[in-house]
């Protein structure tokens, strides 16, 4: 039912939003130089790596600089690409990996090996599941960005502090999931990016 209810929502959308597509793709290639799309390599269900995709939100090579963003303003970061972060725009290819069967709608977003790799035995369980385009965490810590700021040492931060928070958050999710559930977490996350 989950996986019906994801592709059918995901092709909705991404059909009623191709037009703002266009507009956002536009943007970006007239700010800066390099392709629309940024592909990271992220974890997915069973541990497997995956392609994500984003709209990009950095000049070309800014990966290369740290893979943490840390406060409102990292220099890194096109004008166009703050504005499609703060309402989370630059998420929307996800949808796309969606429709593949990498992610789900709702479900503990996916970190990247650099991070996975010092999950402990429990926190493995989020690979369960299917990650996701929300969850609870990413409601929680809709201000991650201002909290690793305000860190002395930000990868640290996340790391001892963020990191572990967002996994017991994730498997609380995995343990209680449900549709109706899910239905709630997608309203929230709109409330929360509204209220930013």
């Amino acid at each position: 039912m989950k996986r019906f209810l994801d592709i059918l929502s995901s092709f909705l959308v991404l059909v009623v939003l191709l037009p703002v597509w266009l507009v956002i793709a536009l943007a970006i290639a007239l700010e800066s130089r390099g392709g629309v799309f940024y592909k990271q390599v992220r974890v997915g269900k069973d541990n497997k790596d995956f392609n994500l995709y984003k709209f990009r939100t950095m000049r070309v090579g800014s990966d290369q600089k740290g893979l943490l963003t840390v406060g409102e303003r990292d220099n890194r970061i096109t004008r166009v690409g703050y504005f499609l972060r703060k309402f989370k725009i630059d998420e929307f290819p996800q949808l796309l990996n969606v429709l593949k069967g990498d992610m789900s709608i709702v479900g503990p977003r996916p970190e990247v090996r650099k991070y996975v790799d010092l999950y402990t035995p429990e926190q493995m369980k989020v690979l369960s599941v299917r990650p996701g385009l929300t969850d609870l965490a990413s409601i929680q810590y809709v201000h991650e960005n201002e909290i690793l700021a305000a860190a002395e040492d930000p990868e640290r931060a996340y790391i001892d502090e963020v990191m572990p928070a967002k996994l017991a958050l994730n498997l609380q999710y995995i343990e209680n999931q449900s549709v109706v559930g899910d239905i709630k977490l997608i309203f929230k996350t709109f409330a929360a990016i509204l209220g930013r």
